[in-house]
């Protein structure tokens, strides 16, 4: 409440207090800009008049202008001693929620704020539901939101899914890079109690430092240079629903630290706010490294292990269940087939068998990958095992029995890279090379 009479102030304090609000009062208007930028208001109580003009309303008029600017969504109740109609409906008309007279009777300026309050929890609902059907749609478009496969492997994870889902219990799920992680995530979800709220899914390892509390927190407009508007952050976004945290094996100390206070207090707070926001979330993280080994070497927080661990779902690599990738490959083959109008409809079986010994250490988003290439290159209806570009160093069986040494060099490199889930320097160790020569290596054989 902004008005320039001490005693209006304290008197309004003291009654909106009664009510259980917390009641911000400032004599100066001038400090509107700071109070602005340092917090979010469900309701603003403005003065029309302060001591340069007791009458005409204009310093009224010009602070509301100003308020617009910075949240076009703010919630104003203009007050004046001097009003009458035709101010009123121009205060309305200029952007103002509603218009009070003093002296005003406790129990309307009770409504008033009741009604106006309400009025802001739904401008707060309808952004968020817009930011929250903007990643629907978002999430929508990707393709492939089925798991594939009959193997005994991933039969295991599907018995785990079934088992959890219908609890709130954190999942933690290990993978290996391109084994379909967020789908067992976004599975989950389709089976738990929340299914019909938001599956919000977050790329830890692309948050930069700077950007980690503004992404997950959100902010206020004017929290930093390019925060031109107030934003829910991935926590807020996720409310009754599901938060997917990917990669995040990737996180720094500190911002793992930053991460297990909001997981522990269950609370947020927007970047250039005060304000606690209560969230109510289920939590699935994923990863491809090792996290227990990390916490060993003191890279990862034992605590924030715990906090998210409390089941751990190992999705196998492709290389584990071979039996799987003719079903996996015929529907990225009808996939892209209709996404590039390509008349190609069966895989010969030669190339089925060269795709069953290959290695894959991209794992299902190289399959995934090789198909869609061997679509686009085709002018057959039957993909032919010369359709795909596979190394025969990563195949198993004849074609891979050679002793050419840049052959034999270049599947010593693919193995450390896969055994180390692409770490460059436990490769390089593992290989007894410096990081520049593994990398000149990789890239002589397109590794």
């Amino acid at each position: 409440m902004i008005d320039d009479d001490e005693d209006v102030l304290l008197a309004a304090k003291m009654l909106l207090k009664k009510q259980g609000h917390h009641v911000i009062i400032e004599k100066n208007p001038k400090k509107i800009p700071f109070l602005l930028n340092n917090d979010s208001y469900d309701v603003i109580l403005l003065d029309m008049n302060f001591s340069k003009d007791i009458t005409s309303g204009k310093e009224g008029f010009y602070w509301l202008e100003q308020i617009l600017a910075h949240d076009p969504t703010a919630v104003v109740i203009l007050i004046t001693a001097f009003g009458d109609v035709e101010m009123a409906v121009r205060a309305l008309k200029q952007g103002a929620t509603d218009f009070i007279l003093k002296p005003w009777q406790n129990e309307k300026l009770i409504a008033t704020i009741a009604t106006a309050i309400r009025l802001k929890q739904s401008y707060n609902q309808v952004d968020k539901l817009k930011k929250a059907k903007e990643m629907l749609e978002e999430q929508i478009s990707k393709p492939f939101g089925d798991i594939i496969g009959d193997s005994g492997s991933i039969k295991e994870v599907f018995a785990l899914i079934d088992k959890v889902a219908k609890t709130d219990a954190n999942v933690l799920i290990l993978g290996e890079n391109g084994t379909g992680k967020e789908l067992i995530a976004r599975a989950i979800h389709q089976r738990s109690l929340r299914k019909d709220n938001s599956f919000v899914s977050v790329d830890m390892g692309a948050i930069t430092e700077t950007l980690f509390e503004s992404e997950l927190f959100g902010h206020k407009k004017g929290a930093f240079t390019d925060a031109r508007e107030d934003r829910p952050g991935r926590f807020e976004l996720a409310n009754d629903g599901t938060l997917f945290l990917d990669e995040i094996g990737n996180l720094s100390m500190s911002l793992q630290s930053k991460l297990l206070s909001a997981l522990q207090a269950r609370v947020v707070t927007r970047v250039g706010a005060n304000q606690a926001i209560p969230v109510n979330i289920r939590l699935i993280c994923a990863t491809n490294m090792p996290l227990h080994k990390m916490v060993q070497e003191g890279t990862f927080r034992q605590d924030l292990l715990y906090r998210i661990n409390t089941v751990e779902i190992r999705v196998p690599p492709l290389g584990e269940r071979v039996e799987d990738i003719p079903l996996l490959a015929q529907h990225y083959l009808a996939y892209y087939a209709k996404k590039y109008h390509k008349l190609v409809t069966t895989i010969a079986s030669e190339a089925l068998d060269r795709l069953k010994r290959y290695a894959w250490p991209g794992n299902i988003r190289e399959l995934q990958h090789a198909i869609e290439r061997a679509v686009i290159m085709t002018d057959s209806a039957t993909l032919q095992e010369s359709d795909f570009l596979l190394s025969r160093s990563l195949t198993s069986g004849p074609a891979n029995n050679t002793l050419n040494l840049d052959e034999v060099e270049r599947t010593a490199i693919a193995k450390a890279l896969q055994m180390h889930n692409g770490n460059i320097s436990k490769a390089a160790d593992e290989l007894g090379l410096t990081r520049a020569s593994l990398y000149r290596r990789m890239e002589k054989y397109g590794l």
